[in-house]
């Protein structure tokens, strides 16, 4: 008999929730097919099996989470006897997994689910009974518990997708939030069970308005954004470099580069940000004192250039990464900056996507920043914040002239890097980026 564990999907994982088994107990299974669905902190993703056989026994049931290195099923021969000790292993029930009747402490009674037959038709289950639903539009209706068995999808072939659930939700809202007793809040009158559509044995967790302020649940990713970014400030002793690069020269290179690719097979449209992603790869490859994690009693000095791109969701930021930079070209970058930001998007990373990073770019230029300080994601050791590129009154020669401009301030953790090896790390940059030429040689 062979464990299945739960695995590792990512540098800040420490356990996944099981969302949904592709494969039931008695399935046959073989090697590489997916056999569930699991949430981790970052993004949903199907995980395969590692031998084949028979599902013999789930221990891990839908809804309920398990540490890494977990067992969460077991695959053996179809007559081959179970151990008698074949119950979950480090299982942890989560609010979708209460038994009817259980409740939440400080939570009103579970409401019985309903349909809401005049705006909500149901789905036709897919295969096994399996309802089809995009990953984002899945976590979004479990964050606000909505029960989405109930929703008709638009997507292909009947798919729910994230317009769905956020139709459903709007048309929910002025329900949800006229149910404050439902939180403890007293002097609301009560809405009739019947007019929400949410699972009979999940308490309320949609936002809550109370008069003075919205309550809003944290998601997984918030949580795990607030945990590793006070964790980063806590331990890692920022300090910040910023330097001013006149961007006239990389413009103009864009422009020609953008002219080629416009009649490539397969165009892309090179941004600033792609240029400024090699520039930084080529940058830490000559000062790779820069391209460092720390270790408490060490230093270590990373080989690969893995760039991390951060990206605004509206679950909260994410960072793919773009993985050996250095070695890619602008048209390359540009293409998988874009696979990678629509993957985000659409909750399709997979977990080499977003770990492993060695250095990240956060570039917050398209909305008009002027520029920021950046809080380092650990277990790097620098990150760089971008600004916009503004028209900016120089001298140049004795006369004043207007440049375009863009500030970008290195955040860097003194443990491993000094303010002149900062220094010189973002003269490099900008000397990349103001003789872009050198760029593509």
């Amino acid at each position: 008999m062979k464990k299945v564990e739960m695995p590792k999907m990512g540098d800040t994982m420490e356990e996944g929730k099981i969302l949904h088994w592709i494969k039931k107990e008695g399935d046959p299974v073989k090697k590489g097919e997916m056999l569930a669905e699991v949430e981790t902190d970052k993004v949903n993703i199907e995980i395969e099996a590692f031998a084949s056989g028979t599902l013999r026994k789930i221990l891990v049931s839908e809804g309920n989470s398990a540490p890494i290195g977990a067992a969460i099923a077991l695959i053996g021969a179809a007559d081959e006897p179970l151990s008698e000790n074949t119950g979950g292993n480090g299982a942890t029930k989560t609010p979708a997994t209460r038994e009817p009747g259980e409740h939440s402490p400080g939570n009103a009674q579970s409401v019985p689910a309903q349909v809401l037959s005049s705006t909500v038709a149901a789905p036709t289950p897919g295969k096994g009974g399996r309802i089809f639903i995009s990953p984002i539009a899945r976590r979004i209706a479990q964050e606000h518990r909505l029960d989405y068995a109930t929703l008709q999808g638009t997507g292909p072939n009947g798919r729910i997708i994230k317009m769905d659930v956020e139709a459903a939700l709007s048309r929910l809202q002025p329900v949800v939030t006229a149910m404050p007793e439902a939180v403890g809040v007293a002097g609301a009158q009560p809405v009739p069970p019947q007019a929400l559509p949410i699972s009979s044995t999940e308490p309320i967790m949609a936002s809550i308005d109370t008069g003075e302020v919205v309550e809003i649940p944290l998601t997984a990713m918030r949580r795990t954004i607030a945990r590793r970014l006070s964790q980063s400030m806590q331990t890692a002793p920022h300090f910040y470099v910023t330097s001013v690069i006149d961007t006239d020269k990389l413009a103009a290179l864009r422009q020609q580069i953008n002219e080629y690719a416009a009649t490539d097979p397969s165009p892309v449209k090179v941004s600033f940000n792609d240029l400024i992603v090699k520039a930084v790869a080529r940058a830490l490859v000559r000062i790779p004192q820069v391209n460092v994690s720390f270790a408490e009693d060490r230093i270590l000095q990373k080989k690969q250039v893995h760039i991390g791109v951060a990206v605004a969701l509206e679950q909260g930021l994410i960072v793919p990464v773009l993985r050996n930079a250095d070695q890619r070209g602008i048209l390359d970058i540009a293409r998988e900056a874009r696979r990678l930001s629509e993957a985000a998007r659409e909750g399709k990373l997979r977990p080499e996507d977003f770990s492993g990073g060695t250095f990240t770019v956060s570039n917050l230029g398209m909305f008009d920043v002027d520029s920021f300080t950046a809080v380092i994601n650990a277990p790097e050791s620098a990150i760089l914040a971008v600004g916009s590129i503004t028209p900016t009154p120089v001298v140049v020669d004795g006369q004043v002239v207007v440049r375009n401009r863009m500030k970008v301030t290195l955040s860097a953790d003194h443990r491993a890097i000094d303010g002149a090896m900062a220094a010189r790390f973002l003269q490099e940059v900008k000397r990349l980026l103001e003789e872009p030429f050198g760029l593509i040689l």
